[in-house]
């Protein structure tokens, strides 16, 4: 598989670009900014765009899929209860300071359990609705690479933060303990933002989920 993370945007949310080595075929996971720089990375890769798929609706995570989409072609995937936030995206551009990306179009539903794929298949991940962030928020789980793409539900040594429209801490606390923390403890854990993980280091070392 071939993976590469970029930091976008002036939150360097973790942008996922996901190939499969032999049909080139790629899905970009969170384009929230410099959708050039991730465009420039494709490219290099020799890769297809096939899927476009948004974690939950922050602007950080959300901003430039309608530029991805308009360059590539591919759909966006979001989970459907995160749609009123982006009626929103106008509000959290003034939270953060950036222009605007305006209306954001969704194609498909991100729902639990779902699986999005490219490569006919070759390369896939199961759809974990994990609400507690935002009311949408999934994780992408890759259980033949041992590795869960978490948004902004689980971080190394901390949690997403629940003070925001659609937040709720039972919630998150519920998909960590019932969903995220029932996956191997080898497996890898690529957070919305900052440093890689495992479910393991989390389970052991994480202050909020340390009993």
């Amino acid at each position: 598989m071939i993976h590469e993370i970029l930091p976008v945007g002036p939150l360097r949310c973790n942008c996922s670009i996901i190939g499969d080595e032999r049909s080139h075929e790629c899905m970009v996971i969170d384009p929230g900014d410099d959708v050039d720089e991730l465009l420039s990375q494709v490219r290099r890769r020799g890769l297809l765009v096939k899927q476009i798929v948004v974690t939950h609706a922050h602007i950080d995570h959300v901003g430039g899929a309608m530029k991805l989409k308009a360059a590539t072609g591919a759909p966006i995937l979001l989970n459907h209860n995160d749609t009123g936030l982006l009626a929103m995206l106008p509000e959290q551009a003034g939270w953060i300071g950036v222009p605007d990306p305006g209306r954001v179009e969704i194609d498909s539903d991100a729902a639990d359990g779902s699986t999005v794929s490219v490569a006919s298949g070759a390369l896939c991940a199961t759809v974990l609705h994990t609400p507690g962030h935002t009311e949408g928020s999934i994780c992408l789980h890759f259980p033949s690479e041992l590795k869960l793409i978490a948004g902004d539900t689980l971080f190394a040594g901390s949690i997403g933060r629940t003070d925001l429209p659609g937040g709720s801490l039972p919630r998150i606390m519920r998909s960590l303990h019932n969903v995220v923390l029932a996956l191997p403890d080898d497996t890898i854990v690529v957070p919305g933002h900052g440093a890689l993980t495992t479910i393991g280091r989390e389970r052991q070392t994480n202050p909020f989920l340390v009993p």
